[in-house]
């Protein structure tokens, strides 16, 4: 039985994580059986419907990416028919933004063909045994957590409030939407999951599930079709790595964003900071942070050859001359390290939602075409098949005493800058893990046709001269860093973030915080 740690959005996804380890599961395999479970207790964050990506760290190997992005639905499809059946909808989530929602905002959902190739390669117990704790939760119903019950307040309305069959899962008897802690039960998904336990992702793929999914979709003018998610294939590649002290840090590469963004940051902060966050180090966070996304919307989010630009955007970045560089929710997450040295990190998004759900499936639907700060370029610009950007950056890193660590966060596009701060708290300024994810964060964002600073209060970013938006407390909007260490003298410390209520489990050695 191998020892090993889960930390986690959800304490129900961390203990699903945990068990499948006791079972004889690996790191590989608790991270899968957490994620799945996240996927079912995070209603509107998150869901079945979604794209994901892996980074796994084999002990004595390199590190390897899973990639399960989203693809462009469309095969065989007149180009007029992109666009419709989708409608554009503003929520107030983070102070304000749009997104595109419907049938037509559906594209082809990767996470299953994911976590099946990385159960393939690298896990040790069943395909079932990582199934099975989603399948009793969506069987026996769940409290609705406290992340959930935020996003619904801010869509269940724009998203999910015009589907009948999404409607009904968030309403009580009385027509009001369930609070915190109240037990939610998503008809026919405990079906739909036993299905896939019993017959494996090509269930959902290629399987009756699959026809189920697509023919609504497709009835309601979408543009998913069955040969799309016939066709759909999960990818194997290499990792983006980057130095950081004694540490080497592993992240996804194209197709997902998130991980070049990463890796660009944590070039630019070079030995920085010094000292805990003044506001001098605090200037310069800010001016890598604008640098480096100032890059992404003007190149990446336009690109025509992602693996060329972000190859620029790293060369660049690797100057680490933050001034000379640029011249031009929903999400979930769960990270597991093991006593062997192996480590996974595994981010799964099924955009904004929707709030599509196939009849007699439970599956809500993401809305990766609809994801407006992902599509610069708008539906009309892909081919089917195209595999479509993502901010998500699973990362595991690995110190040269032995040490392994798995870390990554949902969030959008505060994904990358919450893993970049969180990691130059512990490696940079020696933290402890826990308070490296429990420290104030900030974020470069473009909010309103201007670029400024949105912060958590406690930094003292109110002494700079930038424009800035102060949240106060600690906001989900930073992200919810989900964090697993082995060190091979202390043993595991897992650490989820207080800004979405995240839960951590071991199995073997006990933990510490």
């Amino acid at each position: 039985m191998p020892d090993v740690a889960v930390a986690s959005g959800s304490q129900l996804a961390a203990d699903a994580g945990a068990r499948v380890a006791c079972e004889g599961g690996n790191a590989v395999d608790a991270a899968i059986a957490a994620s799945l479970v996240s996927c079912v207790v995070e209603p509107g964050v998150c869901s079945l419907g979604a794209s994901g990506f892996l980074t796994i760290g084999p002990p004595g190997e390199a590190p390897v990416m899973i990639d399960g992005a989203a693809v462009m639905p469309g095969t065989g499809l007149p180009k007029s028919r992109f666009g419709q059946a989708s409608k554009e909808v503003r929520l107030e989530y983070g102070g304000g933004m749009h997104t595109t929602v419907g049938h037509g905002s559906v594209a082809v959902p990767g996470n299953l063909a994911a976590y099946a190739l990385a159960s393939e390669r690298y896990g040790n117990v069943p395909w079932r045994a990582l199934v099975e704790p989603a399948w009793e939760v969506a069987r026996d119903g769940f409290p609705l957590s406290e992340a959930s019950y935020l996003y619904l307040q801010l869509t269940h309305e724009s998203i999910y409030g015009w589907d009948e069959h999404s409607l009904e899962t968030f309403y009580d008897a009385d027509g009001e939407l369930y609070k915190p802690g109240s037990t939610v039960r998503i008809r026919h998904l405990d079906d739909s999951l036993r299905s896939i336990a019993d017959a494996g992702a090509d269930e959902f793929y290629r399987g009756d599930l699959a026809a189920r999914i697509t023919s609504h979709i497709e009835a309601h003018d979408g543009i998913l079709t069955r040969r799309d998610m016939a066709e759909y294939k999960a990818g194997l590649s290499p990792t983006l790595d980057v130095q950081v002290n004694d540490w080497t840090v592993a992240t996804d590469a194209p197709p997902a964003l998130g991980g070049a963004v990463l890796v660009a940051m944590l070039l630019l902060m070079g030995d920085r900071p010094q000292e805990p966050w003044t506001p001098a180090e605090l200037d310069h966070l800010i001016r890598v942070q604008k640098a480096v996304l100032e890059f992404r919307y003007e190149r990446l989010d336009n690109s025509d050859d992602l693996p060329a630009d972000v190859q620029d955007l790293l060369e660049q970045a690797s100057a680490s001359d933050v001034h000379g560089f640029l011249t031009s929710p929903s999400t979930v997450h769960a990270s597991a390290v093991d006593a062997a040295g192996l480590a996974c990190s595994v981010t799964v998004s099924a955009g904004y939602g929707s709030g599509v759900m196939p009849p007699g499936t439970g599956i809500f639907m993401n809305n990766s075409l609809g994801e407006l700060e992902l599509n610069r370029r708008g539906i009309q610009a892909w081919q089917p098949g195209a595999r479509l950007p993502s901010n998500m950056a699973p990362t595991v890193a690995r110190h040269r005493d032995g040490s392994v660590l798995a870390i990554g966060s949902p969030g959008a596009s505060r994904i990358t800058t919450a893993i970049q701060q969180t990691l130059i708290n512990f490696m940079q300024l020696g933290m402890p893990l826990q308070a490296a994810v429990d420290h104030a964060r900030l974020h470069v964002e473009e909010f309103e046709g201007r670029t400024q600073v949105a912060f958590e209060e406690a930094l003292p970013v109110d002494q700079l001269d930038v424009p800035q938006r102060m949240f106060p407390g600690i906001s989900m909007y930073f992200g919810g860093v989900s964090a697993a260490l082995w060190d091979p003298r202390k043993g595991f410390v897992a650490a989820a973030d207080p800004r979405r209520a995240g839960g951590t489990a071991v199995c073997g050695n006990t933990a510490t915080r």
